[in-house]
């Protein structure tokens, strides 16, 4: 056991439960509020760093309860050891916890603040620093096309320029949805998004519904059932609105896979699908094969968000930025890890780690 000043002396773990300003629905399931998980690491010299895992059931399939658990069983695993070696740590964390993915990503996020806070630079450094700001979307969940049309206006009023709508339930639901939107903010760009919910059929039916209505997505993302990868492949092979993996690229080796395959163009990073390693590799793998990059979020607080903003502004050449989810919470426990100007988050104030302190 090492006594150096980036020595992990204490890590708490807490559940953190915000409330959603309103119900949140994808195809897979609804939430009405943010049921994570707060990390806190204290190291010998007296830094803090924080870490939140973002169970989202319908998705990651943890609970609030099994990341709990799953993270209150690494403390003692943790305790002692050097935040320095956090690459060691990490695999340490995935190996004995490959189903509680949310976890070992609280805890990446969680010793990568420490280390970098200790170190005195902020995360987006660490990263490579190509640049210290981002420009997000914003997120319409399935509602009703008239409430779709008063959210995108009074979103649009705020800056907004990019929508990222939910659909794959009922096309000609999701197709009334995205016309309320365009009315709404015509001037904004337009993500799909049907979390696995189409057929390969519905999904370009979908896309020629709104082609006939002059509207043109700018990325369909995960259109089919993660594990279709053929029928990811068919969409792609017959639309040019480019398509992108969310839940399918689990893994660096799930990423090689579908880019060899030419199953998509776009592969979309969660850091609490992956962590932070994986995500690294799965960054790389994708510039070389000149796939485009977008980043993507769950339900997560100010603390992940933070986290993927310094990770996209670190790397650079994200071409799809969805960290929007801060926005969709009743309250904020936390400041900064950057200023919100509109759309964009503005990272340049921070001085150390992601810059985010309890409230």
């Amino acid at each position: 056991m090492s006594h150096n000043n980036t020595t992990i002396q204490k890590v708490a773990v807490e559940p953190l439960t915000i409330p959603l300003l309103e119900p949140f629905t994808i195809a897979t399931g609804s939430v009405d509020a943010a049921r994570n998980i707060l990390i806190t690491i204290t190291l010998q010299d007296g830094t803090v760093g924080y870490g939140e895992c973002a169970p989202f059931p319908p998705s990651t399939g943890e609970s609030q309860e099994t990341a709990l658990a799953a993270a209150q069983d690494c403390i003692e695993l943790l305790q002692g050891q050097d935040v320095a070696q956090w690459r060691e740590l990490a695999r340490l964390l995935h190996s004995r916890y490959y189903a509680q993915k949310t976890v070992c990503a609280g805890f990446e996020i969680a010793l990568l603040d420490a280390l970098t806070r200790s170190y005195g630079i902020p995360l987006s450094v660490f990263f490579g620093g190509a640049g210290t700001s981002v420009e997000t979307d914003l997120s319409i969940p399935i509602v009703t096309a008239p409430h779709a049309y008063t959210l995108a206006e009074e979103a649009a009023g705020r800056g907004i320029t990019t929508f990222k709508v939910k659909v794959g339930e009922d096309l000609r639901e999701d197709i009334a949805r995205v016309e309320a939107i365009r009315n709404g903010a015509p001037r904004s760009a337009i993500i799909l998004d049907a979390n696995q919910g189409y057929t390969p059929g519905q999904a370009l039916l979908c896309l020629e519904a709104l082609d006939e209505r002059d509207i043109r997505p700018i990325l369909l993302e995960q259109p089919v059932h993660q594990e279709d990868y053929d029928g990811l492949r068919y969409v792609t092979q017959h639309t040019s609105v480019p398509v992108a993996a969310d839940e399918s690229a689990s893994s660096p080796a799930a990423v090689q896979r579908l880019l060899r395959m030419g199953a998509v163009s776009v592969i979309s990073i969660k850091l609490m699908k992956t962590g932070i390693i994986d995500a690294l590799d799965i960054a790389a793998i994708c510039r070389t094969a000149h796939a485009e990059l977008m980043i993507g979020a769950m339900i997560e607080s100010r603390i992940a968000i933070a986290a993927a903003a310094h990770l996209v502004a670190g790397l650079g050449g994200f071409s799809y930025i969805d960290l929007d989810t801060p926005m969709l919470l009743a309250s904020d426990p936390f400041t900064g890890g950057y200023e919100q100007h509109g759309s964009r988050y503005d990272l340049a104030q921070v001085k150390s780690g992601i810059g985010v302190a309890r409230k």
